[in-house]
């Protein structure tokens, strides 16, 4: 067995690593840690690092027995280790430099997407080497300490009910490598202007007659939803993670529906969340759909905003939307655990800058520091694809067609977030929102497109429609007794023109940003009066700060392009690229800039492993890639 681990240093003295007292040996690469043949981790990594992190103006101090009061933190760019735990962490030191050489497997970013395509071709017997710009891996799924002591916070992602229902993660099943999931009472809430709320619960009569009591016949038409995710669900979550077009698992949804079902049903998964409503809906519980279509990047109005919010609602009563125990980090952990007990080595530190491309074939990489490592059989890039096609291989390399084709590749909305530590619950004006994990805030559908219009038309909102998580309640663990751990997030335009409130232009600086969390805050405050004087600490991250953290999420863009429809299915990220097999032979895309897209499923990055396997078994690379090429065009 070869790499268990990689650990970024600090350049402190001495040549061993200590993990709760095992010392093991190691070996270096560069800025990164190679521990050699141990055991399984601990579940207790190194504390998250805090020396260059830009402290603020303090907040409402803490009262006894609670979090001590801390300041503000600004995001510090990329230099600062993300990944924090609750307890003991490592010791590092320096030792002799080592060169990875050559694997089965070069993948480019150690991300979900990375490190489940890593997985799957280490079980199928691959050498595979994880290459990450960053100093930790984990890309949007990683946790660190803030933003007052004893508290944990979620860098990006938090909820995961995409990876409950993925197979593909359910396979790896990362419970055996230290994974525990943690679920709040309800799954989400959207508290309304009059002091009510919707709620959704795990048990579907439960959410119908609260929402019966919100409108008639309501109740009944949320069953009725559901009697479509019973009939369908299975041969849809199968068909959505696996490659496009899904052969096998769409001919069993249309022999399910059958022919005036599939077209009905065609049309249901066509429809705008706001015509669904206004078909189906009397009173305000139908905002549970508006709210989650609105994690994608889409406007109440736009085609098929529907399935998304259905999607989302029906995944929440089948597996709840549950959480990692102790952090998001704990996912990626999990993964490495897994991986590195199969010879995996990820290294970290050492951007990938070029992929080197000989007579039409991915042959090696070669990192930041020159150093060049050669792919016997692939090259997967879990990476955007604008960063893929004419950066990391030359245009040279790539047909014309593709170059004007990605001219035209649209990004999702930026993303601008906010993490609280309260020392009480959020006092919701609505008792019912306080057992919700998620939360959606806006006072109405009409809200939600002013919103949505606002971004299209490049002006930062006036009021943002905001997605808030409770963390301590969803997970005990994240922060002490009787405080909670609270984030909130929104979305802004990728390029600002204006501000519909009159006060910003989008440079995002420090006052910029202070400003935009202030109203956040007071947007949350419409539904829970005085909650800003609960505030210990917090934290910010504006657009450019989620790039820095990670060069995939470009301008604050979390999901790898827009999920509107004419990016997805066979058009992501371009027309005649809807599988993960690129131009190049041995070249593969597991971003989630490839289909199905966002959230953390791993669809893309096994997608991607499972063509490489395939490809190499059968020696058909060139073939696909030609394949790949005939569908682009010249």
């Amino acid at each position: 067995m070869n790499v268990r681990v990689l650990e970024l240093i600090d350049g402190s003295s001495g040549s061993r690593i200590e993990l709760e007292g095992n010392r093991l040996p190691v070996t270096h690469t560069k800025d990164v840690i190679h521990v050699l043949d141990s055991g399984s981790l601990s579940p207790a990594v190194r504390d998250h690092r805090e020396s260059n992190r830009a402290a603020e103006r303090p907040r409402h101090a803490g009262q006894p027995g609670t979090a001590e009061p801390v300041s503000r933190q600004a995001w510090p760019g990329s230099g600062t280790a993300l990944v924090g735990w609750p307890s003991a962490g490592y010791r590092v030191g320096m030792a002799e430099r080592a060169s990875a050489g050559a694997a089965d497997a070069v993948i480019i970013g150690a991300g979900p997407n990375g490190l489940v395509a890593a997985n799957v071709l280490a079980d199928a017997g691959w050498q595979v080497v994880v290459c990450e710009q960053q100093p930790e891996p984990g890309g949007g799924v990683r946790s660190g300490r803030g933003p007052a002591a004893g508290f944990i916070y979620d860098h990006c992602s938090a909820f995961y009910p995409l990876t409950a229902a993925s197979g593909v993660l359910q396979s790896l099943e990362l419970e055996r490598y230290g994974l525990r999931w943690s679920q709040a009472e309800h799954v989400l809430a959207h508290p309304l202007p009059d002091g009510r709320a919707a709620v959704l619960s795990r048990d579907v009569e439960q959410t119908a007659s609260a929402l019966e009591a919100l409108g008639a016949g309501d109740g009944a038409a949320w069953r009725r939803l559901y009697a479509l995710w019973q009939q369908t669900g299975p041969q849809l979550l199968d068909a959505l993670f696996v490659p496009f077009p899904p052969v096998r698992s769409g001919v069993r949804l249309a022999a399910k529906l059958r022919g005036p079902g599939m077209l009905r049903f065609a049309r249901f998964a066509l429809l705008p969340v706001r015509r669904l409503i206004q078909e189906e809906f009397t009173g305000p519980g139908a905002l549970l759909l508006a709210g989650c279509a609105m994690h994608a990047d889409l406007m109440p109005e736009s085609t098929a905003s529907s399935i998304f919010g259905w999607l989302l609602t029906m995944l929440g009563h089948q597996y709840g939307w549950p959480v990692a125990e102790g952090g998001s980090g704990q996912i990626t952990l999990a993964l490495l655990r897994r991986l590195t007990g199969q010879g995996g080595t990820v290294r970290c530190g050492d951007a990938v800058r070029q992929v080197v491309v000989r007579r039409g074939r991915a042959v090696a990489v070669r990192t930041a520091s020159g150093e060049q490592i050669t792919a016997r059989r692939a090259v997967l890039a879990a990476v955007a694809a604008p960063r893929l096609y004419g950066e990391l291989v030359s245009w040279d390399h790539l047909p014309s067609r593709l170059r004007e084709d990605m001219r035209r590749f649209e990004w999702d909305h930026a993303t601008f977030k906010v993490d609280w530590a309260l020392r009480e619950p959020v006092p919701w004006r609505s008792p019912a929102v306080a057992g919700a994990g998620t939360v959606h805030i806006a006072g109405g559908l009409d809200e939600m497109t002013e919103y949505s219009a606002q971004i299209a038309t490049g002006r930062v909102p006036e009021h943002p429609v905001v997605l808030t998580g409770q963390m301590t309640t969803a997970d005990p663990s994240r922060s002490p007794a009787g405080t909670e751990s609270l984030w909130g997030y929104t979305h802004v335009p990728q390029r600002v023109r204006g501000d519909a409130g009159g006060e910003l232009t989008g440079g995002w600086n420090e006052k910029e940003r202070e400003v935009f969390a202030d109203r956040i805050e007071a947007q949350i405050g419409r539904f829970a009066p005085g909650w800003q004087e609960l505030i210990i600490g917090r934290r910010i991250t504006a657009p450019g700060q989620f790039e820095a953290s990670d060069a995939s999420m470009v301008g604050g863009a979390l999901n790898g392009g827009t999920s509107a429809v004419h990016q997805q299915l066979m058009f992501r990220p371009t027309p005649g690229l809807g599988r993960p097999e690129t131009p190049i032979a041995g070249l593969y895309l597991a971003s989630s800039s490839a289909h199905p897209g966002g959230g953390v499923h791993g669809a893309c990055g096994a997608n991607a492993a499972r063509a490489a396997l395939s490809a190499a078994r059968a020696r058909l690379q060139r073939v696909a890639a030609a394949g790949v090429r005939s569908a682009i065009g010249r």
